[in-house]
């Protein structure tokens, strides 16, 4: 179950580094979830902001949890 935790805010983290990239760059247009939703409108790069902090917190969390026997 953690490994599964990691990889959802992996990915969750990559998708807010592509929407960063996109804001500043224009470049990995694909991997702005940000961007395709209208309801987001002109906040696509707070919107990437949260999705990075959110992503980088969902991978430690499992770490941070400890095990009760």
């Amino acid at each position: 179950m953690k490994k599964l935790i990691e990889a959802v805010g992996l990915i969750i983290l990559l998708q807010g580094i592509g929407g960063l990239v996109y804001e500043w760059t224009g470049w990995l247009r694909l991997w702005t979830p940000a961007r395709h939703m209208d309801f987001f409108g002109d906040r696509a790069l707070f919107v990437s902001i949260v999705l990075t902090v959110a992503g980088f917190a969902i991978m430690i969390a499992p770490d941070a949890v400890r095990k009760e026997s």
